[in-house]
């Protein structure tokens, strides 16, 4: 389920706000300046669906935001329990960092969470199915796939070498909770 929970960047234990209700994500998060968006995500892929059925199945609201905010190309992550080296590909968006454009997701299957530091606060955004999120360019974030992560997403970008991340050099991704799918409470 979709869910946003907002922290003091000093309290990791104790949030101010948690809702799975997609009106208010959307919401909140707008008054950051993040775009949150439910879209369709209804298309049965199958396992072996390679990249380019993945953006078939969905070339129309591809083609939509691209036009919209520019984006030059979409391409496809595919994880699942079953994909090599989880753990180093897990650590390695775990460390707060920013890119030099936005960073825009589509998830089609399965979840994720992306931890968002704006000022004095960390929201936590897990996303699922049908989730669009877009955060600004050098908007410190990182992202958590969980330790048995199953996601497909379309990422979307507007350079042609896609995102370059610059790492922050804040520690303050450790003190928050991981990703842990099981975990997450309904709102």
């Amino acid at each position: 389920m979709s869910d946003l929970t907002v922290y003091l960047e000093s309290d990791a234990h104790r949030p101010e706000l948690r809702t799975a209700d997609a009106a208010l994500i959307a919401a909140h998060l707008a008054h950051a300046g993040i775009l949150y968006e439910r879209w369709n995500a209804d298309t049965s892929l199958p396992d072996d669906s390679d990249e380019q059925a993945v953006l078939q199945a969905y070339a129309v609201p591809i083609e939509r935001l691209k036009q919209a905010r520019r984006f030059l190309r979409a391409d496809v992550v595919r994880v699942t329990p079953q994909t090599g080296g989880i753990a180093a590909l897990r650590a390695r968006f775990l460390d707060e960092h920013t890119h030099g454009e936005d960073e825009a997701r589509f998830f089609v299957e399965g979840a994720g969470a992306f931890y968002i530091h704006l000022k004095a606060r960390v929201f936590r955004v897990v996303c699922e199915a049908g989730d669009l999120l877009s955060i600004p360019a050098g908007t410190p974030h990182w992202f958590d796939m969980g330790p048995t992560p199953r996601f497909t997403t379309i990422r979307f970008f507007g350079r042609p070498d896609g995102w370059v991340a610059a790492l922050t050099g804040d520690a303050i991704a450790a003190r928050f909770p991981p990703f842990e799918p099981d975990a997450v409470p309904a709102a």
